[in-house]
């Protein structure tokens, strides 16, 4: 694997990672009582979304073609 490809899935991997955290930040708005904790939680929860759908487009707009 060469070095552009190699930081491309580096790239992709923190994507998936900030998408798995915002899906449990959105899973523990079900726990909150108050409604105040909800809107906090759907507020973090989508910044992390939209941090992961950000990151994963960059990672593929940026990425050069592998030449053999």
């Amino acid at each position: 694997m060469t070095a552009r490809a190699n930081s491309m899935a580096k790239r992709i991997q923190v994507a998936g990672i900030l998408l798995i955290a915002g899906l449990l930040i959105e899973a523990l708005c079900l726990l909150g009582a108050r409604p105040i904790s909800f809107v906090i939680f759907v507020a973090a929860g989508g910044l992390f979304l939209f941090a992961g759908v950000v990151v994963f487009l960059f990672s593929l707009v940026s990425a050069r073609p592998v030449s053999d």
